[in-house]
């Protein structure tokens, strides 16, 4: 089985959560979105770490857990994570432990990614549940705004 391709709803997604990453302020412009099976966005989230001093408050796990508020429940079956950034251990864990069926994020991370560059948590064969990842979308504008933000750190 070759790789997975991008759909459109996965590439409207992500200019989504591009913007969401675009207003994380002070925060690494990271953003992201998660879509129920139909396509809707049912939580949506940007880093908030310097803004809440909540070192687990990256924006899958914010966007994580706004829609199982939203949906009632911790099992997002069916759902769909779309993330500017390959996530780090901490968020792939959240993603495996939430169920989410399809993975989509942008650019990767070399220092930090679990999705693949340092680790592979989510398509581990020993953890009991495995999303389809589509890697790359839109990751030309996702390494943009983080390059931007470093820049201006200096």
């Amino acid at each position: 089985m070759g790789p997975m391709r991008p759909s459109d709803a996965d590439d409207r997604a992500m200019l989504e959560a591009l913007a969401e990453a675009a207003s994380a302020g002070a925060d690494v412009p990271i953003g992201a979105v998660v879509l129920d099976p139909s396509g809707q966005v049912i939580g949506r989230g940007h880093n908030e770490r310097e803004a809440t001093g909540d070192p687990t408050a990256h924006a899958e796990v914010l966007a994580l857990r706004r829609a199982a508020e939203a949906r009632g429940e911790w099992r997002l079956e069916g759902c769909t994570l779309v993330v500017t950034l390959e996530p780090c251990t901490m968020c792939a864990g959240a993603i495996v432990n939430a169920r989410i069926a399809r993975l989509v994020f942008g650019a990767v991370d070399d220092k930090a990614g679990a999705v693949g560059s340092l680790w592979d948590v989510v398509r581990d064969r020993r953890l009991n549940h495995r999303p389809e990842v589509i890697a790359g979308v839109r990751a030309d504008e996702s390494a943009a705004l983080l390059r931007t933000f470093f820049s201006q750190q200096r």
